[in-house]
């Protein structure tokens, strides 16, 4: 998930500032970790690795996910500032990369919203007229649409979208995981026939069929964003005792849901009917009629629905807050520092609205929905993992510059260990990013070029342009001795 998932953790740190003392228990923490990565869109792209899923899964929380949850617990107890990634990356490398960096984390998060709405249209689609998942302008209204809404939604306030976000996240989020979770126990227990076989053989993946693996970018994506929670490090009354361990279970937590969510939806829809929009709706229809429960289809449509909105409610607030905060340094336009009197950044907001507007029309680009869906989530992954090169890099970087700040948690092994565990994640982004370029096997005969084009020429523009922005701001400040919020100039 995005690194700014939920914008209730926002206003929680609102509700800590104003009583100074309290702290965090562990299990507030697991809460708060749990509810900010677990997620439904996900899961389908991870059901189509069938039993393998658990291999990739593995794979993924040695080398991307427990690297990322050490990581962030040391900056977050070294540097406990507002801005999170931006600041730590800035006082690594400078404000060239820190706003580099931050325009990554905006970007890949514009990007992906076509596809938490599209997943949203899926489900609208079966509850309506089914054929329609594969309609292109039936997805692109409803995408456009529910965007405008949910970020109009956000014009009122951080308390409004809070709020939002909670009450959605668990009603819309964790329950449907775990109901098919246990929809899937009782399927195996009733001896009902499974699309998976469990064995060894299936357990380890097809290494002779590299287009398969480009799904592990997918994989690596829904693991994003434990760093999110670091921010309460700080606030926790023993953190190098405690925070460790509610990361731990955080961690145990989010991988046994994801698992077996994907395996459920593997249980009862073979891999080659898989839809990657609609496919968590289609395995909830069967489970629902194979126990006489069909009544229940719409009532958890809804519910879907609702969470995919309010969830997207905090996904777009939460990174034009921290896009904004660079704003304020001067590396953006001056329009874009615009708020409303909620402190609504609705600068960001209405120009992120644009262009995800112009990103839509992918939709019609692309030979299929499914097509679309793909190469989107692609592109967001490919941009958010060279986010976190960044992020790895400047873990190191800050061993070695500010070594004499003090990290409440600090990854243990001296430089050899943040090296070790760095160094681990660095390479496994470098090699998803790789991997990403090789067409999944359902998207080899829906247009390879389009797919290959839109990742490179994609991934170009997000990341030249803001480097150009970011130069051509620095000549006309200098020229105009224009200084920043902090009363310095651009560096």
């Amino acid at each position: 998930m995005p690194p700014y998932f939920f914008v209730g953790l926002e206003f929680m740190d609102i509700q800590l500032e104003s009583g100074k003392g309290k702290t965090l228990s562990v299990f507030t923490l697991v809460m708060i970790n749990v509810i900010a990565i677990d997620n439904l869109r996900s899961l389908t792209a991870g059901a189509m690795y069938g039993f393998s899923l658990i291999f990739f899964y593995i794979l993924a929380a040695v080398l991307f996910f427990i690297p990322t949850i050490l990581v962030t617990a040391e900056l977050a107890t070294g540097w406990p500032n507002t801005g999170g990634v931006y600041i730590w990356v800035r006082e690594a490398f400078g404000p060239r990369w820190g706003f580099l960096t931050i325009w990554l984390q905006w970007i890949y998060n514009v990007v992906w919203y076509p596809t938490i709405f599209a997943f949203m249209g899926g489900i609208l689609a079966y509850l309506i007229y089914p054929p329609l998942v594969d309609n292109k302008y039936f997805m692109l209204g409803v995408v456009i649409c529910a965007f405008w809404s949910t970020t109009l939604i956000n014009f009122c306030g951080l308390k409004v979208s809070s709020w939002v976000s909670i009450i959605g996240a668990i009603t819309g989020t964790i329950f449907p995981m775990v109901l098919i979770a246990i929809l899937s126990f009782i399927w195996i227990y009733l001896g009902k026939p499974s699309q998976i076989h469990f064995s060894l053989n299936n357990l380890l993946p097809d290494y002779m069929s590299w287009q398969n693996v480009a799904f592990l970018t997918n994989i690596l994506f829904g693991l994003m964003g434990m760093e999110m929670s670091a921010v309460h490090a700080g606030d926790v009354h023993h953190p190098q005792r405690d925070y460790p361990r509610a990361l731990l279970i955080s961690a145990i937590i989010i991988l046994i849901t994801l698992l077996f969510s994907c395996m459920a939806i593997a249980i009862v829809i073979p891999v080659q009917q898989l839809n990657l929009v609609s496919g968590l709706i289609d395995a909830f229809g069967l489970f629902f009629k194979a126990y006489h429960l069909d009544w229940l289809i719409p009532v958890i449509a809804m519910f879907i629905i609702i969470g995919s909105l309010s969830g997207a409610t905090a996904w777009i607030l939460g990174p034009a807050r921290g896009l904004c905060i660079a704003a304020e340094d001067g590396h953006l336009p001056r329009f874009l520092t615009k708020q409303n009197k909620q402190k609504m950044p609705i600068g960001i907001l209405l120009t992120q609205g644009v262009i995800v507007t112009i990103i839509c029309i992918v939709f019609l680009i692309m030979p299929t929905v499914n097509s679309s869906y793909w190469v989107l989530s692609n592109l967001t992954a490919q941009l958010a993992l060279l986010f976190y090169i960044l992020f790895f890099a400047s873990a190191i970087r800050l061993r070695y510059k500010h070594a004499h700040i003090e990290r409440a948690y600090q990854i243990p092994g001296g430089l050899r260990g943040i090296w070790l565990v760095c160094g681990l994640g660095i390479i496994t982004c470098i090699s998803a990013i790789i991997v990403g370029f090789i067409p999944p096997a359902n998207m080899r005969k829906e247009g390879i070029i389009q797919y290959e084009a839109i990742l490179i020429i994609g991934i170009l523009v997000f990341c030249l342009f803001p480097m150009v922005l970011y130069y051509a701001r620095k000549k006309r400040l200098t020229s105009l001795h224009y200084p920043t919020k902090a009363g310095q100039h651009i560096k």
